[in-house]
């Protein structure tokens, strides 16, 4: 679970179906991430940033007050590098953006600025029937937020009718219920694939890139959608740090 460490943060790949830490909105009662992570790594910890329960990947964490202000100074300052894996339904264009304000968790329903870039790395065509459709079209995105709002990637990919599969709030059950059936598939599928950022200490870059769990590995092999350079279930994984 700790693909980096040292004695001023944590970086850890959370897996899909756990949640980060308790709150009124997460009802859960197996493991929080944090509690994990706690287990393994003494003193204080700082969470930086968060994944819903149903994301899995990369989730930073400082280990005092300081780096953690130092590391969500440059989350609010938009200096630190998201990227995730996705497979949506139908076929987005090649590349793309969706820059389409977001309402807030906070009673008065404030929408915010939210812009979420994409690019399209694979598709495919199934013989499955639903509906009136014989034939279902899905695509693989790499997918780069640049802010961070609640569910932002499947809210706005639901919003340009590509929903994510796997997504049960805001996605189509029918295809949903495909995955699952001849597939296997019952997560959803995004992955907080690569995290970049400035070390608060060093000031070197750091990169941390997650593997695929079990289960969206086995579907990109079954689709024959090889990534060059994309960390397999199982494949070891170290953070890369460049001088700034």
């Amino acid at each position: 679970m700790i693909l980096f460490q040292d004695e001023h943060l944590v970086v850890v790949d959370k897996p899909a179906g756990m949640p980060v830490h308790r709150s009124r909105m997460v009802a859960c009662d197996d493991a929080y991430l944090i509690d994990v992570v706690r287990e393994q790594v003494p003193g204080a910890l700082h969470l930086i940033h968060r994944l819903d329960r149903a994301t899995s990947g990369v989730v930073l964490i400082g280990r005092n007050a300081e780096v953690a202000g130092v590391l969500g100074r440059q989350f609010m300052a938009r200096d630190v590098e998201k990227t995730y894996l996705a497979v949506c339904r139908g076929w987005p264009d090649e590349t793309g953006e969706i820059d389409y304000p977001l309402p807030g968790v906070r009673e008065d329903g404030e929408r915010k600025p939210a812009l979420t870039r994409w690019r399209r790395l694979h598709t495919i065509e199934v013989p499955i029937a639903i509906n009136r459709y014989p034939q279902q079209r899905y695509a693989l995105v790499e997918v780069s937020p640049e802010t961070g709002r609640y569910r932002q990637i499947r809210r706005h990919f639901a919003h340009a009718r590509h929903p994510l599969v796997g997504d049960t709030s805001h996605g189509r059950t029918e295809h949903n219920r495909l995955y699952k059936q001849y597939y296997g598939v019952h997560r959803l599928l995004l992955h907080a694939w690569r995290l970049a950022f400035a070390h608060p200490v060093t000031g070197e870059r750091v990169e941390v890139s997650a593997p695929l769990d079990a289960e969206f590995a086995g579907l990109l092999q079954r689709f024959e959608w090889t990534l060059e350079g994309v960390p397999r279930h199982g494949d070891d994984v170290s953070a890369e740090t460049t001088a700034a």
